[in-house]
């Protein structure tokens, strides 16, 4: 694994995504440090969203089916849940990390996306 050249300070974070750190020039894990040039990034959504009847339209729905049949529209109320996580891993030289990170909300997903994107844009960018 390499690590920071003598002369040179520690670099700060650019990004982080769950326990990999990204520098201008390293990838930083728990499992080591290696070169942010030439690295490869894979991120794997393995969330799910489900609608279902949230449980106050369930109560009011059979509090206002017995007052009125106009309570049972309580029943076509729905809410999304999403639940899962997304795999990101990295694999530069001889390192390979790979981390899960929960996801509760669709925009959690859409920020883990954008950032593996920036990693992979900086992995790129550090090859020239």
């Amino acid at each position: 694994m390499d690590s920071n050249p003598p002369d040179a300070g520690p670099e700060p974070f650019i990004l982080t995504i769950g326990d990999i750190g990204v520098t201008r020039h390293w990838v930083v894990t728990p499992n080591g440090t290696a070169p942010l040039a030439g690295s490869q990034w894979i991120a794997r959504d393995l969330t799910r969203t489900e609608s279902r009847i949230p449980p106050w339209a369930i109560v009011l729905a059979i509090i206002f089916a017995f007052f009125c049949l106009i309570g049972l529209l309580f029943l076509l109320v729905k809410e999304a849940y999403t639940t899962g996580y997304f795999e990101v891993s990295v694999n530069s030289g001889s390192l390979y990390h790979v981390t899960q990170l929960p996801v509760s909300h669709p925009a959690n997903a859409a920020q883990i996306r954008s950032l593996v994107s920036q990693a992979q844009t900086l992995a790129a960018a550090a090859q020239r």
